[in-house]
């Protein structure tokens, strides 16, 4: 993984999900310590970091994350009712942390490096089932989970959404984010699939 320093701490949350650039994954914040930090994100127009939790859980006690996590962007708002705030978030680059250190409200500010975006590459034909069943689940829920533009010859583009909507473990998951090989990727998610239907 070709990596940029970034110098200036990046705020953590750690989830029970991982996210893959490109995607869009929808928030429910109710905890202080991460309203804060997106009404930061918001007012700075700053990103924050998700990371997958490696140990430890959502709330309480800051969880031990992942090393390799999604920057994302806050793209929209709401607060239906006092202290609970629904965001829209946009996954940007991944990144590595290098180090974390826990703010006094327990939240954590990793120090990261960024990863370089994957270099778009054609779909092998062997892979192809992958596309047909993507197609299918866009068909089927929408553009709303699914942004245009929509780019099934890349197999980043494509990997990186099966992998966020096939029935994976987290740990899985986490793998496949981490992979900087966007065809093996794509191998292992058609495997997958092919298990699933036979």
């Amino acid at each position: 993984m070709s990596a940029t320093p970034k110098p200036a701490g990046l705020p953590l949350f750690p989830l029970n999900t991982v996210v893959f650039p490109g995607g869009r994954l929808p928030l429910r914040i109710f905890e202080q310590r991460y309203l804060d930090m997106v009404k930061q994100a918001i007012a700075d127009n700053t990103p924050f970091g998700i990371c997958a939790i490696r140990e430890g859980t959502e709330t309480g006690t800051p969880a031990t994350p992942y090393s390799v996590g999604t920057q994302v962007q806050v793209t929209g708002w709401d607060m239906p009712e006092t202290g609970i705030l629904h965001i829209e978030t946009h996954a940007q680059e991944r990144f590595v942390i290098r180090h974390t250190r826990t703010e006094p409200n327990g939240l954590l500010i990793g120090t990261v490096d960024t990863v370089s975006a994957e270099p778009a590459v054609a779909v092998p034909r062997d892979l192809e089932l992958a596309v047909e069943i993507l197609r299918h689940i866009i068909d089927e829920y929408g553009d709303a989970h699914f942004p245009v533009p929509h780019d099934f010859g890349d197999a980043v583009w494509v990997g990186y959404r099966l992998s966020e909507v096939l029935p994976l473990k987290l740990s899985i998951r986490q793998n496949l984010l981490e992979m900087n090989d966007s065809v093996t990727r794509l191998r292992i998610l058609t495997g997958f699939i092919r298990k699933q239907i036979n």
